[in-house]
């Protein structure tokens, strides 16, 4: 069993996340509104991906850890930082399945790019392409995660990330926004808090909302076998 990583100051964390998750739920009614009766789009067809739930699941563990991340999210960064080193040993000693939601929240901090959406389709691409990246290329990111309310990374950095990160022929997929749609449908499924309230990053074990705390061994290790 995997032991717990670091620690970090999580009170200024999680004021950046309530106002992360207010901003969210009028982004998300906005999408319900007007993407209702619209057509999600093609959906991810690989072995690793759940086309229902939109999870990208890396490793065969019996209890399951399911995040909800946004690249341009600094918490998210954050979240990275502190637990991916546990979640990464959890996987590889098949205590647990990690499953990546990639979301899109903050379009509106990218200057019109949709850095968001362009960041989240690129990690379908990869799963789809070389299911092996998918991990390698989440930190990636996140080691290169651009500031709010800049344009983001290019189309082109992304790909180069991707490769660099061990991906197939990603480019197409990535520069055609493949996914795009898919990636809006999935961003209103994110669970909500006990004020209805729904941001990122958001984590549930076995299907239970948990609320972080900075302490990977609590949050994460002592909830699963």
């Amino acid at each position: 069993m995997a032991t717990a990583g670091r620690r970090t100051n999580w009170f200024a964390i999680w004021v950046s996340v309530a106002v992360v998750a207010v901003v969210v739920v009028v982004g998300v009614a906005v999408v319900l509104i007007n993407n209702a009766a619209s057509d999600p789009g093609p959906a991810p067809e690989a072995a690793i991906v759940n086309t229902e739930t939109g999870a990208i699941s890396v490793g065969e563990g019996p209890d399951v850890v399911a995040t909800y991340i946004d690249f341009m999210c600094p918490v998210c960064r954050q979240f990275e930082e502190v637990y991916a080193e546990t979640l990464n040993d959890l996987v590889a000693d098949a205590s647990i399945t990690l499953e990546y939601h990639p979301v899109a929240i903050l379009d509106r901090a990218s200057q019109g790019t949709q850095f968001s959406t362009r960041s989240a389709n690129a990690l379908y691409c990869v799963a789809v392409t070389s299911p092996e990246a998918v991990t390698p290329f989440v930190s990636a990111m996140y080691a290169n995660q651009p500031a709010e309310t800049t344009p983001g990374l290019t189309d082109e950095e992304i790909i180069a990330i991707a490769t660099d990160a061990g991906a197939g022929d990603v480019a197409a997929c990535i520069t055609e926004r493949r996914y795009d749609a898919f990636v809006t449908a999935q961003t209103t499924t994110i669970p909500e808090d006990a004020q209805g309230r729904a941001g990122t990053p958001t984590v549930t074990v076995n299907g239970e909302r948990i609320d972080l705390t900075g302490d990977p061994q609590a949050d994460i290790v002592d909830r699963v076998s």
